[in-house]
């Protein structure tokens, strides 16, 4: 059996992608244990080699990420195109989000997906936002499962992780949505209330903007590479997490770290309202304050059903 992998961490600048990635890969191993999965990229055009494989193999999946928007003719994280749709006609989703809160899908990207996506396989997409994004596009056989990262966050896993606050902390800021402001205060609330402050650059210009903000006088910068971040979540048996990066709050609940997502936009706070992960606006600096010092357990809503039936439609 072969299978394409149309993989989000490939041609990224967002570190973020190759920890989805990990999870994808993670699953679809589990899934299809005796299968040769074969990878292409999703943020760089498709040309004739990528047709080819998809053509050979038994399924394709796309993995993970914001990857959709309601107008995928003028912004399209994943590079396909109408042209795309002559030989790419049965690729699945697997944990997939809407790019930001939108009007409807125009007609050139419902065009454009149901050229593309499979007609008769369920979808599984990472929120209810999603979902019914979606659906209103078309599309009948859409569930919600979350994201790959967290399918393994289950409740034995989540009572592993400490409830009151660390010694130390790691944070996150984003760069593509900035609010220098709210930024510097959240460094300067940590540094108050954390032995050691670490940030970790998920994206490849967060550096820039850490320098630009002046955070080392706060905060040990650790170098932008994911395994500077894992090997920090592995070696610190009292850190906590808090940061606008989803993805790294979602690494280090993978780690059982404490963890205290900042949302800046749609994703954040979908997965706190679907899934119960511990959500904080940015610029709530007070209720931040509270969290950081309150005893906070982890109790993850996972849609385990919809998990369970997404994954065995393939046995």
């Amino acid at each position: 059996m072969k299978i394409t992998l149309f993989d989000t961490a490939v041609c990224t600048e967002n570190l973020g992608d190759f920890i989805i990635m990990d999870a994808v890969r993670d699953h679809i191993n589990e899934m299809f244990p005796e299968a040769m999965v074969l990878h292409t990229a999703t943020h760089e055009k498709i040309s004739r080699p990528t047709y080819n494989m998809v053509k050979q193999c038994d399924l394709s999946f796309v993995g993970g990420t914001n990857l959709i928007s309601s107008n995928m003719n003028s912004y399209n994280q994943w590079k396909i195109n109408l042209i795309d749709g002559f030989f790419l006609n049965d690729i699945i989703l697997m944990g997939v989000g809407w790019w930001q809160y939108q009007n409807d899908a125009n007609f050139y990207t419902r065009y454009l997906l149901k050229s593309v996506l499979n007609h008769d396989l369920l979808h599984s997409v990472r929120d209810s936002y999603a979902e019914q994004m979606l659906r209103k596009a078309g599309f009948n056989n859409v569930i919600n499962t979350s994201c790959a990262t967290m399918w393994r966050l289950n409740e034995a896993h989540c009572q592993a992780i400490p409830v009151s606050k660390g010694e130390n902390v790691v944070a996150t800021i984003t760069d593509y949505n900035k609010d220098p402001k709210n930024d510097v205060a959240l460094i300067q609330l940590l540094h108050k209330f954390y032995k050691k402050v670490y940030i970790w650059p998920q994206g490849s210009r967060d550096i820039d903007y850490i320098n630009q903000l002046g955070l080392a006088k706060f905060a040990k910068i650790l170098p932008p590479k994911l395994e500077a971040y894992n090997s920090l979540l592995l070696h610190d048996e009292s850190i906590d997490f808090v940061g606008t990066r989803l993805h790294a709050g979602v690494r280090a609940l993978q780690n059982k770290k404490r963890t205290i997502i900042l949302g800046i936009d749609n994703r954040a706070f979908e997965k706190a309202k679907d899934f119960n992960i511990t959500v904080c606006p940015r610029d709530d600096l007070a209720k931040l304050e509270l969290l950081i010092n309150s005893n906070i357990p982890t109790e993850i809503n996972l849609p385990t059903e919809n998990i369970l039936r997404w994954k065995s439609q393939f046995k």
